[in-house]
């Protein structure tokens, strides 16, 4: 499965060290950001929270401003994370599926309506390829909240709940 990776900041670094260290049949073939590839290799290779983590290939740099005119067809990308926080509507998401990935997952909430938003843990089953091309991860808080509460409804019931970030 080849990825592209629209963002390398922290989210996007540590989603190519995940995919990296655990995902053998995952193939980052491209990473899109304005920060130039020295400065984005020794961020990576040197996080000052996770600690050193070495580079495994050379990586597919770019750094496009939009991600129609990224080379998602010519690499056969079949998943986009979008980790810019800038595209986080579905119009400015699916850009790039015009510029030929399959599939995008924005990494934040969608600041319109995404064709699902999934929480893995809660929600992921009810992914339908057919139906949701670009999706939504929710909020890191989200993240956070929503497997404790759903453990804590199915197991005991939550009648009424509230929550800030």
């Amino acid at each position: 499965m080849n990825i592209a990776i629209n963002g390398f900041g922290r989210i996007g670094r540590q989603a190519l060290r995940i995919i990296q260290d655990n995902f053998s049949d995952m193939n980052v073939v491209l990473i899109n950001d304005l920060t130039d590839k020295e400065t984005l290799m020794h961020l990576f290779e040197w996080d000052s929270t996770y600690g050193h983590h070495p580079l495994i290939k050379d990586l597919n740099i770019t750094a496009i401003k939009d991600p129609s005119a990224l080379p998602h067809k010519e690499l056969n990308v079949d998943i986009v994370l979008e980790c810019t926080g800038v595209f986080s509507k579905r119009a400015d998401a699916a850009k790039h599926i015009e510029a030929g990935a399959k599939k995008v997952i924005i990494s934040a909430p969608c600041k319109d309506e995404a064709d699902a938003t999934f929480v893995i843990g809660v929600n992921e089953d009810r992914y339908d390829p057919s139906r949701h091309h670009v999706v939504s991860n929710a909020s890191c808080t989200t993240n956070c909240l929503a497997p404790m509460a759903k453990v804590l409804h199915d197991n005991f019931g939550i009648k009424h709940g509230f929550m800030t970030t």
